[in-house]
């Protein structure tokens, strides 16, 4: 598969603001989702997250008059595509339930490793080049350095590390799958769909699950719901692929290595969490590797082309 922007314009100054203020809410979701477990219950957060974001989306849909109508051949696609998005997104919040934001941020920004291995084997023309493998190697180094750290030793935080782990592997998957349908899709059928599909199965997993749907509903919580649901799943996503549409992927991905940054900073600042030696040079390795990985000619197609944040 070829680049869709393969002569896309430049960033401008303004663009360039944007898609640094979008990466920082982006990195920040985590923080989010942390604060929202202290008030409801991890898959009732899930519910209502991507409840209020398929509203949202459907409501943007009908105002700029874009059809979600899917064509003859398509069903079985969104259903694909919408159970894989369901599964991880359950992996991640109850991975995310047991471990920190900072290092829940960071395994997830594994993401475009994962993708580039997969895409390899799936993508035509998508091959590992050698530095696209020292970019792999550099962003599961850190993933070592975050398992050596000491203040991590409870086997608690540990198994929410590997069950993240899980879910970025199946989100990879879905990236993969995603990326050899898109070009049938508009980008709003495909969260409208997979949020609209995965909503009800939350529900189930709550009401199975969850100890208590919701048992501190304050501000903060109030606040980190509609941060998730309307910020970075709605306006995010749509203001994310607005951008990628005009500029391209190469331009926008050169950006991400501030998803981490900005994970692992907010962490340490709202919530309290350890920032210690091992954390950050777990960060800069992953950060080194999303550079190396995605700092390169415009020539050479990249890992992948549409952001969905976890």
């Amino acid at each position: 598969m070829t680049d869709p922007h393969p002569s896309s314009p430049e960033l401008s100054f303004g663009a360039m603001v944007f898609t640094v203020f979008l990466c920082v809410l982006f990195g920040s979701n985590a923080v989010a989702i942390k604060v929202a477990f202290s008030g409801i219950g991890i898959f009732t957060s899930a519910a209502i997250r991507f409840g209020i974001a398929a509203i949202a989306i459907y409501l943007w849909s009908r105002i700029i008059g874009q059809t979600i109508a899917l064509k003859k051949g398509q069903f079985h696609q969104v259903l694909i595509f919408s159970a894989l998005f369901t599964v991880q997104l359950s992996l991640f919040y109850l991975g995310l339930s047991k471990s920190n934001a900072s290092r829940g941020t960071l395994l997830s920004n594994l993401l475009p490793f994962f993708i580039l291995f997969l895409a390899h084997f799936f993508i035509p023309g998508d091959r590992i080049s050698r530095r696209k493998f020292f970019g792999i190697l550099l962003g599961f180094t850190g993933v070592v350095f975050m398992f050596l750290d000491e203040s991590a030793i409870r086997a608690g935080v540990r198994t929410g590390d590997i069950i993240i782990l899980g879910a970025v592997t199946i989100w990879s998957c879905s990236a993969v799958y995603l990326k050899r349908i898109i070009s049938a899709f508009h980008p709003l059928q495909v969260v409208l769909y997979s949020t609209m599909f995965s909503v009800p199965l939350f529900l189930v997993e709550a009401f199975l699950w969850d100890r208590a749907m919701i048992f501190n509903l304050d501000a903060s919580v109030i606040a980190a719901i509609l941060y998730q649901s309307l910020i970075t799943a709605s306006f995010g996503f749509v203001a994310w692929n607005t951008l990628l549409k005009k500029y391209g992927a190469v331009s926008l991905h050169s950006f991400l290595f501030i998803m981490p940054i900005a994970g692992v900073a907010l962490g340490g600042l709202v919530l309290g969490e350890p920032i210690t030696a091992k954390i950050l040079l777990a960060l800069a390795c992953i950060v080194g590797g999303i550079l190396v990985v995605h700092w390169h000619p415009k020539k050479e197609a990249p890992a992948y082309s549409i952001r969905r944040s976890l």
